[in-house]
């Protein structure tokens, strides 16, 4: 598997080996021990899945705090998405920084997002499946989230501003300035 730091050193681009052939292909998209030799040790307790029918589905900006906190092993099955992660780490010389990649079916790229980042994506392509491991159990409680478009996190979003898809939950979150520290 090739690991790949972003602009911030902690947020991986992971891509794992495809094989083909005249059937199709093969790839073994996680393995501890290899990952481990090579310093990613993150322990997954739940998987997740979700599919977006729009373009311009936004899903995010979320993290989860406490005893489940949340790291993110992010993938798409089918179609592609613009995915970001913002450090919230309190103190970190990149907080408030994002890094982010463009995930696809096709470049069969993941991104860690590691703990202490909110994480979020959006849709660039119709019928969008995406696939995420995580290291923490989903914890309502623990949930915390901004505002996708905070002008002072300025993300490069794929789509226009009155042209998000977002759920309901995600049309009213506070800026990160409005946030008391989730992560020291």
């Amino acid at each position: 598997m090739k690991i790949e730091p972003l602009n911030i050193p902690e947020v991986l681009r992971i891509t794992p080996p495809k094989f083909g052939d005249s059937r199709g292909f093969f790839s073994e998209t996680w393995n501890a021990g290899k990952l481990r030799e090579q310093g990613f040790t993150a322990n997954f307790v739940q998987d997740n899945q979700s599919f977006s029918a729009q373009v311009g589905t936004v899903r995010g900006l979320h993290c989860q705090i406490g005893k489940n906190v949340q790291g993110k092993l992010v993938r798409v099955l089918k179609g592609a998405i613009w995915d970001v992660a913002v450090d919230v780490r309190s103190g970190s010389p990149t907080y408030g920084q994002f890094a982010a990649a463009e995930l696809s079916a096709e470049n069969w790229a993941q991104l860690w997002v590691p703990p202490g980042f909110l994480h979020g994506f959006c849709t660039i392509v119709p019928d969008t499946e995406v696939f995420y491991k995580v290291t923490g159990e989903y914890d309502k409680q623990a949930e915390r989230a901004v505002i996708w478009n905070d002008p002072a996190l300025a993300l490069p979003w794929p789509v226009a501003p009155g042209g998000a898809l977002l759920s309901e939950k995600d049309q009213t979150l506070p800026r990160l300035a409005e946030c008391e520290p989730w992560f020291a």
